[in-house]
């Protein structure tokens, strides 16, 4: 064991430019201890991360595995070389984090051991050009993440983010290998109730981010991938239920009877999509059938309730009323489930 290092700096790097070992020069100049890790970049970046080794420790991955991958590996590292007490701070390493900022980052964290603490950078009021796909991003993840979690974060996805290393093995728990990584980390941190802090950074994009290996289509599919899963379940399940609902109202008559007899048939349907394809959770069926049958009551009580009261008091009409309906319970629905009934700390465990 290395002797304790209060910060210590994790860089996934993927054909880097060659500001990346002034970068960890500077980190180690301001105290840092630097690990560094080449994802893959082919020999043709051999030099940078040669360069590199006069002030950080790098670790190699043969094939590109992903910023998710290479985070786990350095982290893996840290937690067998260093000796805790000690904060990490993870850097981009196309040089959009400024050792000011990571150190202020770093500082957050160690004043609150126990809370994530994210560098957010501002896209509003800045001189900086923000990449339009960049501000998008951000934009759509953000929104998303609220909605699937309740909370409100400003940037989702800096690389820039602090911890202490009582974390550590809990992260490296985490699902995912390249991009969605990070969102999952985030998603995790909603799960558990940790702390999440946040640090007004610097916005730099340097030659208009040109050196991003983000792919738009492809990284975003990883990104919301889950969330993706869940809505497609909940949309083959609301058309069934639907349909069932308007079958049953058309021979009965009866609009409480018909929501209850549809939604039945569609939550049986439900539950087992989201615990085999969505969530691939690993819990008895029998513990996560009642707690996803618990919710149902809840939901099927607050669906019928909201509904009666559109159709009362509006005059959009029952079918409307449905739609509308739906759509309110399904944040509700996610929440719980991904954070309860199928969470994967408790598999972890188990």
């Amino acid at each position: 064991m290395e002797k304790k290092n209060r910060r210590i700096a994790l860089i996934p790097a993927y054909m880097p430019s060659d500001n990346l070992a002034g970068l960890a020069q500077e980190l180690k100049e301001q105290g840092c201890s630097v690990v560094v890790v080449d994802d893959g970049s082919g020999s043709e970046y051999t030099h940078v991360f040669e360069k590199c080794t006069e002030s950080s420790v790098v670790l190699v991955h043969k094939y590109n595995k992903g910023k998710g991958a290479a985070l786990k590996t350095g982290l893996h590292f840290i937690s067998k070389t260093f000796e805790p007490p000690y904060t990490v701070v993870t850097l981009d390493a196309d040089g959009q984090h400024s050792v000011k900022d990571a150190l202020r980052v770093s500082e957050e964290a160690e004043n609150h051991p126990a809370a994530l603490v994210l560098g957010c950078r501002s896209f509003k009021g800045t001189d900086v050009k923000v990449p339009r796909k960049s501000l998008l991003g951000n934009k759509i993840t953000k929104t998303v993440f609220k909605l699937s979690s309740g909370l409100n974060v400003s940037d989702t996805q800096t690389g820039l983010r602090a911890f202490s290393d009582r974390q550590i093995q809990w992260m490296c728990s985490i699902g995912g290998e390249r991009y969605e990584y990070e969102m999952n980390v985030l998603m995790e941190c909603a799960g558990e109730d940790t702390e999440i802090r946040e640090i007004p950074i610097e916005t730099i994009y340097i030659d208009n981010n040109s050196s991003s290996h983000f792919r738009p289509v492809g990284d975003s599919a990883r990104i919301y991938k889950e969330i993706i899963k869940f809505s497609a379940s909940s949309l083959i399940c609301f058309a069934l239920d639907y349909l069932l609902f308007c079958l049953f109202s058309i021979l009965t008559g009866q609009l409480v009877v018909s929501n209850i007899s549809a939604r039945v048939f569609s939550a049986a349907a439900n539950f087992e999509l989201n615990r085999r394809v969505v969530f691939g959770s690993k819990k008895s069926a029998g513990k996560s059938a009642a707690q996803y049958f618990a919710l149902a009551v809840f939901i099927l009580v607050c669906n019928t309730l909201l509904l009666k009261l559109l159709v009362t008091v509006t005059p959009i009409g029952r079918y409307a009323a449905k739609l509308i309906t739906e759509t309110a319970m399904f944040v509700l629905s996610w929440t719980v489930q991904k954070t309860v009934i199928f969470r994967r700390k408790e598999e972890i465990s188990e």
